[in-house]
Protein backbone atom coordinates (compact mmCIF):
# COMPACT_ATOMS: atom_id res chain seq x y z
CA UNK A 1 0.00 0.00 0.00
CA UNK A 2 1.37 3.40 -1.05
CA UNK A 3 -0.15 6.60 0.30
CA UNK A 4 0.35 10.28 -0.39
CA UNK A 5 -1.42 13.22 1.20
CA UNK A 6 -2.08 16.75 0.09
CA UNK A 7 -3.46 19.61 2.15
CA UNK A 8 -5.20 22.72 0.83
CA UNK A 9 -5.40 25.87 2.93
CA UNK A 10 -6.67 29.30 1.95
CA UNK A 11 -3.28 30.82 2.82
CA UNK A 12 -0.98 28.41 0.94
CA UNK A 13 -3.10 26.48 -1.56
CA UNK A 14 -2.09 22.83 -2.10
CA UNK A 15 0.98 21.35 -0.41
CA UNK A 16 2.38 17.85 0.09
CA UNK A 17 2.09 16.41 3.59
CA UNK A 18 3.34 12.94 2.67
CA UNK A 19 4.58 11.74 -0.69
CA UNK A 20 4.56 11.75 -3.59
CA UNK A 21 3.99 8.01 -3.33
CA UNK A 22 1.00 6.98 -5.41
CA UNK A 23 0.28 9.81 -7.83
CA UNK A 24 -1.51 8.75 -10.97
CA UNK A 25 -1.44 5.09 -9.87
CA UNK A 26 -3.86 5.77 -7.01
CA UNK A 27 -7.11 3.80 -7.10
CA UNK A 28 -8.78 5.77 -4.29
CA UNK A 29 -8.65 9.31 -2.93
CA UNK A 30 -10.22 10.02 0.45
CA UNK A 31 -11.31 13.65 0.65
CA UNK A 32 -12.34 15.29 3.92
CA UNK A 33 -13.08 18.98 3.67
CA UNK A 34 -14.90 21.99 5.00
CA UNK A 35 -18.45 22.38 3.69
CA UNK A 36 -17.62 25.66 1.94
CA UNK A 37 -14.84 24.03 -0.10
CA UNK A 38 -17.02 21.14 -1.21
CA UNK A 39 -19.63 23.60 -2.48
CA UNK A 40 -17.03 25.01 -4.89
CA UNK A 41 -16.80 22.75 -8.01
CA UNK A 42 -13.17 23.73 -8.62
CA UNK A 43 -11.87 21.59 -5.74
CA UNK A 44 -13.53 18.43 -6.97
CA UNK A 45 -12.30 19.02 -10.52
CA UNK A 46 -8.75 19.72 -9.35
CA UNK A 47 -8.57 16.46 -7.43
CA UNK A 48 -10.08 14.54 -10.37
CA UNK A 49 -7.46 16.01 -12.68
CA UNK A 50 -4.60 15.22 -10.30
CA UNK A 51 -5.72 11.60 -9.83
CA UNK A 52 -7.46 10.68 -13.10
CA UNK A 53 -7.62 6.93 -12.45
CA UNK A 54 -8.91 7.09 -8.88
CA UNK A 55 -12.31 6.95 -7.27
CA UNK A 56 -13.07 10.02 -5.16
CA UNK A 57 -14.75 9.31 -1.83
CA UNK A 58 -15.38 11.76 0.98
CA UNK A 59 -17.57 14.14 2.94
CA UNK A 60 -17.88 17.48 4.68
CA UNK A 61 -16.55 17.76 8.19
CA UNK A 62 -16.46 19.60 11.49
CA UNK A 63 -12.65 19.60 11.31
CA UNK A 64 -10.09 17.79 9.17
CA UNK A 65 -7.31 15.47 10.39
CA UNK A 66 -3.99 15.10 8.56
CA UNK A 67 -1.15 13.43 10.40
CA UNK A 68 -1.04 14.62 14.03
CA UNK A 69 -2.71 17.94 13.17
CA UNK A 70 -6.33 19.08 13.27
CA UNK A 71 -7.40 21.71 10.74
CA UNK A 72 -10.45 23.85 10.03
CA UNK A 73 -11.53 25.26 6.69
CA UNK A 74 -9.17 23.03 4.69
CA UNK A 75 -9.22 20.11 2.23
CA UNK A 76 -7.29 16.91 3.01
CA UNK A 77 -6.81 14.52 0.06
CA UNK A 78 -5.30 11.10 0.80
CA UNK A 79 -4.46 9.12 -2.34
CA UNK A 80 -4.03 5.36 -1.96
CA UNK A 81 -2.55 2.71 -4.22
CA UNK A 82 -3.42 -0.82 -3.08
CA UNK A 83 -1.05 -3.62 -4.07
CA UNK A 84 -3.35 -6.61 -3.60
CA UNK A 85 -6.76 -5.22 -2.67
CA UNK A 86 -9.73 -4.56 -4.94
CA UNK A 87 -12.16 -1.75 -4.24
CA UNK A 88 -15.70 -0.90 -5.29
CA UNK A 89 -18.08 1.81 -4.24
CA UNK A 90 -21.37 3.55 -4.83
CA UNK A 91 -23.60 6.32 -3.54
CA UNK A 92 -27.34 6.71 -3.06
CA UNK A 93 -29.55 9.72 -2.49
CA UNK A 94 -32.23 9.98 0.18
CA UNK A 95 -35.86 10.69 -0.56
CA UNK A 96 -37.91 13.40 1.17
CA UNK A 97 -38.74 11.34 4.29
CA UNK A 98 -35.97 8.76 4.36
CA UNK A 99 -36.29 5.36 5.98
CA UNK A 100 -32.76 5.00 7.33
CA UNK A 101 -33.00 1.22 7.71
CA UNK A 102 -34.02 0.82 4.07
CA UNK A 103 -31.34 3.32 3.05
CA UNK A 104 -28.78 1.09 4.74
CA UNK A 105 -30.09 -1.95 2.89
CA UNK A 106 -30.04 -0.10 -0.44
CA UNK A 107 -26.51 1.06 0.18
CA UNK A 108 -25.35 -2.46 1.05
CA UNK A 109 -26.98 -3.87 -2.09
CA UNK A 110 -25.12 -1.38 -4.27
CA UNK A 111 -21.81 -3.29 -4.06
CA UNK A 112 -20.97 -6.94 -4.69
CA UNK A 113 -20.55 -9.29 -1.72
CA UNK A 114 -18.18 -11.92 -3.14
CA UNK A 115 -14.76 -11.61 -1.49
CA UNK A 116 -15.84 -8.57 0.53
CA UNK A 117 -13.73 -8.05 3.63
CA UNK A 118 -14.61 -4.61 4.97
CA UNK A 119 -16.88 -1.68 4.16
CA UNK A 120 -16.36 1.97 5.03
CA UNK A 121 -19.48 4.13 5.04
CA UNK A 122 -20.00 7.89 4.90
CA UNK A 123 -23.49 9.25 5.54
CA UNK A 124 -25.41 12.48 5.49
CA UNK A 125 -25.09 13.84 9.02
CA UNK A 126 -28.47 15.51 9.55
CA UNK A 127 -31.30 13.52 7.99
CA UNK A 128 -30.28 9.96 8.84
CA UNK A 129 -30.97 7.87 11.93
CA UNK A 130 -27.51 6.36 12.24
CA UNK A 131 -28.66 3.41 14.36
CA UNK A 132 -31.23 2.37 11.75
CA UNK A 133 -28.67 2.89 8.99
CA UNK A 134 -26.25 0.51 10.69
CA UNK A 135 -29.01 -2.04 11.24
CA UNK A 136 -29.90 -1.90 7.55
CA UNK A 137 -26.28 -2.42 6.54
CA UNK A 138 -25.71 -5.36 8.88
CA UNK A 139 -28.98 -6.92 7.74
CA UNK A 140 -27.61 -7.23 4.20
CA UNK A 141 -23.94 -8.08 4.69
CA UNK A 142 -22.79 -11.64 5.38
CA UNK A 143 -21.22 -12.60 8.71
CA UNK A 144 -17.56 -11.67 8.82
CA UNK A 145 -17.84 -8.42 6.86
CA UNK A 146 -16.86 -5.58 9.18
CA UNK A 147 -18.22 -2.04 8.98
CA UNK A 148 -16.80 1.31 10.05
CA UNK A 149 -17.40 4.91 8.99
CA UNK A 150 -19.11 8.07 10.10
CA UNK A 151 -21.69 10.81 9.64
CA UNK A 152 -20.61 13.91 7.75
CA UNK A 153 -20.23 17.16 9.68
CA UNK A 154 -20.85 20.87 9.21
CA UNK A 155 -18.88 22.49 12.01
CA UNK A 156 -21.20 23.29 14.91
CA UNK A 157 -23.81 24.78 12.56
CA UNK A 158 -25.98 21.71 11.80
CA UNK A 159 -27.21 23.22 8.52
CA UNK A 160 -25.97 21.07 5.61
CA UNK A 161 -23.67 18.11 5.08
CA UNK A 162 -22.16 16.69 1.87
CA UNK A 163 -21.08 13.18 0.84
CA UNK A 164 -19.83 11.80 -2.48
CA UNK A 165 -18.53 8.82 -4.42
CA UNK A 166 -17.12 9.93 -7.80
CA UNK A 167 -19.91 12.46 -8.42
CA UNK A 168 -19.63 16.07 -7.17
CA UNK A 169 -20.49 16.41 -3.45
CA UNK A 170 -24.21 16.60 -2.69
CA UNK A 171 -26.61 16.81 0.23
CA UNK A 172 -28.83 13.95 1.43
CA UNK A 173 -26.29 11.42 0.16
CA UNK A 174 -24.78 8.19 1.50
CA UNK A 175 -21.72 6.48 0.04
CA UNK A 176 -19.96 3.17 0.57
CA UNK A 177 -16.49 1.77 -0.08
CA UNK A 178 -16.04 -1.99 -0.32
CA UNK A 179 -12.58 -3.54 0.13
CA UNK A 180 -11.94 -7.05 -1.20
CA UNK A 181 -9.27 -9.71 -0.82
CA UNK A 182 -7.46 -11.82 1.74
CA UNK A 183 -4.33 -9.66 1.66
CA UNK A 184 -6.06 -6.79 3.45
CA UNK A 185 -5.98 -6.56 7.24
CA UNK A 186 -8.37 -4.22 9.03
CA UNK A 187 -8.44 -3.19 12.68
CA UNK A 188 -10.87 -0.94 14.51
CA UNK A 189 -11.71 0.45 17.91
CA UNK A 190 -14.02 3.06 19.41
CA UNK A 191 -13.88 4.63 22.88
CA UNK A 192 -15.30 7.68 24.64
CA UNK A 193 -14.15 8.95 28.01
CA UNK A 194 -17.18 10.87 29.30
CA UNK A 195 -18.32 10.82 32.94
CA UNK A 196 -21.97 10.33 33.97
CA UNK A 197 -23.68 12.77 36.34
CA UNK A 198 -27.14 13.26 37.77
CA UNK A 199 -29.80 10.56 38.21
CA UNK A 200 -30.59 7.87 35.68
CA UNK A 201 -33.98 8.53 34.07
CA UNK A 202 -36.47 6.37 32.17
CA UNK A 203 -37.24 7.29 28.57
CA UNK A 204 -41.03 7.44 28.80
CA UNK A 205 -41.80 8.80 25.31
CA UNK A 206 -39.73 8.45 22.17
CA UNK A 207 -40.00 7.41 18.54
CA UNK A 208 -36.92 6.22 16.68
CA UNK A 209 -34.33 8.93 17.22
CA UNK A 210 -36.86 11.48 18.55
CA UNK A 211 -36.97 12.00 22.32
CA UNK A 212 -39.99 13.61 23.99
CA UNK A 213 -40.09 12.67 27.67
CA UNK A 214 -37.84 11.51 30.51
CA UNK A 215 -39.60 10.28 33.66
CA UNK A 216 -42.89 11.55 32.21
CA UNK A 217 -41.60 15.13 31.88
CA UNK A 218 -40.49 17.13 28.86
CA UNK A 219 -36.97 16.01 27.99
CA UNK A 220 -36.28 19.37 26.40
CA UNK A 221 -37.22 21.21 29.60
CA UNK A 222 -35.02 18.87 31.67
CA UNK A 223 -32.16 19.39 29.23
CA UNK A 224 -32.52 23.15 29.52
CA UNK A 225 -32.39 22.90 33.32
CA UNK A 226 -29.11 21.00 33.18
CA UNK A 227 -27.58 23.20 30.50
CA UNK A 228 -28.40 26.45 32.31
CA UNK A 229 -26.87 29.37 30.42
CA UNK A 230 -25.80 27.00 27.64
CA UNK A 231 -29.43 26.22 26.76
CA UNK A 232 -29.74 29.21 24.41
CA UNK A 233 -27.17 27.63 22.12
CA UNK A 234 -29.08 24.39 21.45
CA UNK A 235 -28.61 22.14 19.54
CA UNK A 236 -24.86 22.87 19.35
CA UNK A 237 -24.36 23.25 23.11
CA UNK A 238 -26.08 19.90 23.63
CA UNK A 239 -22.84 18.37 22.33
CA UNK A 240 -21.28 19.31 25.67
CA UNK A 241 -23.83 17.21 27.58
CA UNK A 242 -24.68 14.01 25.69
CA UNK A 243 -26.92 11.20 26.94
CA UNK A 244 -25.76 7.70 27.81
CA UNK A 245 -28.43 5.16 26.83
CA UNK A 246 -28.74 1.60 28.12
CA UNK A 247 -31.55 -0.92 27.72
CA UNK A 248 -30.44 -3.61 30.19
CA UNK A 249 -29.04 -3.70 33.71
CA UNK A 250 -25.25 -3.81 33.68
CA UNK A 251 -25.09 -2.97 29.98
CA UNK A 252 -22.47 -0.50 28.77
CA UNK A 253 -24.25 2.65 27.66
CA UNK A 254 -24.13 4.03 24.13
CA UNK A 255 -23.71 7.80 23.95
CA UNK A 256 -26.13 9.92 21.93
CA UNK A 257 -25.91 13.61 21.01
CA UNK A 258 -28.49 16.11 19.74
CA UNK A 259 -28.84 17.02 16.07
CA UNK A 260 -31.92 19.25 16.25
CA UNK A 261 -34.59 20.69 18.53
CA UNK A 262 -38.29 21.18 17.65
CA UNK A 263 -39.77 23.83 19.92
CA UNK A 264 -43.38 23.27 18.83
CA UNK A 265 -43.33 19.50 19.40
CA UNK A 266 -40.99 19.76 22.40
CA UNK A 267 -38.85 17.07 20.77
CA UNK A 268 -35.14 16.49 20.41
CA UNK A 269 -33.61 14.69 17.43
CA UNK A 270 -30.58 12.52 18.16
CA UNK A 271 -28.11 10.90 15.75
CA UNK A 272 -29.32 7.40 16.68
CA UNK A 273 -32.17 5.53 18.32
CA UNK A 274 -33.51 6.57 21.74
CA UNK A 275 -35.53 3.46 22.69
CA UNK A 276 -38.66 4.00 24.78
CA UNK A 277 -38.35 2.21 28.11
CA UNK A 278 -34.56 2.46 28.11
CA UNK A 279 -32.54 4.38 30.69
CA UNK A 280 -30.77 7.69 30.06
CA UNK A 281 -28.18 9.60 32.02
CA UNK A 282 -26.45 12.89 31.33
CA UNK A 283 -22.72 12.88 30.61
CA UNK A 284 -20.05 15.53 31.04
CA UNK A 285 -16.48 15.88 29.87
CA UNK A 286 -13.33 14.74 31.61
CA UNK A 287 -10.51 16.06 29.42
CA UNK A 288 -7.87 13.56 30.46
CA UNK A 289 -10.28 10.65 30.03
CA UNK A 290 -11.25 11.86 26.55
CA UNK A 291 -7.60 11.80 25.48
CA UNK A 292 -7.05 8.41 27.17
CA UNK A 293 -10.13 7.11 25.33
CA UNK A 294 -8.64 8.13 21.99
CA UNK A 295 -5.44 6.27 22.85
CA UNK A 296 -7.48 3.21 23.85
CA UNK A 297 -9.33 3.22 20.52
CA UNK A 298 -6.00 3.26 18.69
CA UNK A 299 -4.68 0.36 20.78
CA UNK A 300 -7.79 -1.69 20.00
CA UNK A 301 -7.51 -1.00 16.28
CA UNK A 302 -3.89 -2.05 16.22
CA UNK A 303 -4.64 -5.27 18.09
CA UNK A 304 -6.99 -6.23 15.26
CA UNK A 305 -4.12 -6.50 12.78
CA UNK A 306 -2.17 -9.73 12.55
CA UNK A 307 0.96 -7.82 11.57
CA UNK A 308 0.19 -5.17 14.22
CA UNK A 309 1.77 -2.59 11.89
CA UNK A 310 -0.83 -0.36 10.18
CA UNK A 311 -0.04 1.50 6.97
CA UNK A 312 -3.10 3.77 6.96
CA UNK A 313 -5.42 4.96 9.73
CA UNK A 314 -8.73 6.78 9.38
CA UNK A 315 -9.74 8.70 12.52
CA UNK A 316 -13.32 9.81 13.08
CA UNK A 317 -13.96 11.78 16.24
CA UNK A 318 -17.14 13.56 17.31
CA UNK A 319 -17.48 17.32 16.97
CA UNK A 320 -18.61 17.36 20.62
CA UNK A 321 -15.16 16.21 21.70
CA UNK A 322 -13.60 19.02 19.64
CA UNK A 323 -15.85 21.62 21.28
CA UNK A 324 -14.92 20.36 24.74
CA UNK A 325 -11.19 19.85 24.18
CA UNK A 326 -10.79 23.22 22.36
CA UNK A 327 -7.09 24.04 22.19
CA UNK A 328 -6.29 20.54 23.45
CA UNK A 329 -8.05 18.88 20.49
CA UNK A 330 -4.78 17.92 18.80
CA UNK A 331 -3.76 16.03 21.93
CA UNK A 332 -6.26 13.26 21.23
CA UNK A 333 -4.99 12.93 17.64
CA UNK A 334 -1.39 12.97 18.84
CA UNK A 335 -2.28 10.24 21.37
CA UNK A 336 -3.61 8.09 18.53
CA UNK A 337 -0.50 8.72 16.42
CA UNK A 338 1.76 7.75 19.33
CA UNK A 339 -0.21 4.57 19.97
CA UNK A 340 -0.07 3.54 16.29
CA UNK A 341 3.63 4.20 15.89
CA UNK A 342 5.39 6.22 13.22
CA UNK A 343 4.52 4.21 10.12
CA UNK A 344 0.85 4.79 9.22
CA UNK A 345 -0.42 7.77 7.28
CA UNK A 346 -3.19 9.44 9.28
CA UNK A 347 -6.33 11.03 7.89
CA UNK A 348 -9.86 11.59 9.17
CA UNK A 349 -12.41 14.13 10.31
CA UNK A 350 -14.66 15.39 13.10
CA UNK A 351 -18.17 14.05 12.63
CA UNK A 352 -21.81 14.01 13.72
CA UNK A 353 -21.55 10.30 14.53
CA UNK A 354 -19.15 7.37 14.38
CA UNK A 355 -19.84 3.88 13.00
CA UNK A 356 -17.83 0.97 14.37
CA UNK A 357 -17.86 -2.01 16.70
CA UNK A 358 -16.49 -1.08 20.11
CA UNK A 359 -13.84 -3.76 19.65
CA UNK A 360 -13.10 -6.88 17.58
CA UNK A 361 -16.00 -9.34 17.57
CA UNK A 362 -18.56 -6.84 18.89
CA UNK A 363 -21.55 -5.86 16.75
CA UNK A 364 -21.30 -2.68 14.69
CA UNK A 365 -23.15 0.29 16.16
CA UNK A 366 -23.55 4.04 15.84
CA UNK A 367 -21.62 5.96 18.48
CA UNK A 368 -21.51 9.59 19.45
CA UNK A 369 -18.76 11.41 21.32
CA UNK A 370 -16.17 8.70 20.64
CA UNK A 371 -12.85 8.55 18.87
CA UNK A 372 -13.11 5.76 16.28
CA UNK A 373 -9.96 4.45 14.60
CA UNK A 374 -9.87 2.16 11.56
CA UNK A 375 -6.45 0.82 10.56
CA UNK A 376 -5.41 -0.90 7.34
CA UNK A 377 -2.41 -2.82 6.03
CA UNK A 378 -1.70 -5.30 3.27
CA UNK A 379 0.19 -8.55 3.66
Amino acid sequence: MNVEQRLWTRENGWSFQHGPASGKDAQLVLVFATTEALKEPTFFKEIQKRYPGAHLFGCSTSGEICGPRVYDDTVVATAIHFENTEIAGAQIHLNGNPDSFEAGRRLAKSIRKDGLRHVFVLSDGLNVNGSALVNGLTDEFPTGVTITGGLAGNGDRFEETYVFWDDPPSRNTLAILGLYGKSLEVGYGSMGGWDPFGPERVITKSTGNLLYELDGKSALDIYRTYLGEHAQGLPATGLLFPLSIRTKSGEAGIVRTILAVNEEEKSMTFAGDIPQGAYARFMKANLERLIDGACGAADRSREGLETNSPELAILISCVGRKLVLKQRTEEEVEAVCDALGGKPKITGFYSYGEISPFTAGAPCALHNQTMTVTTFCER
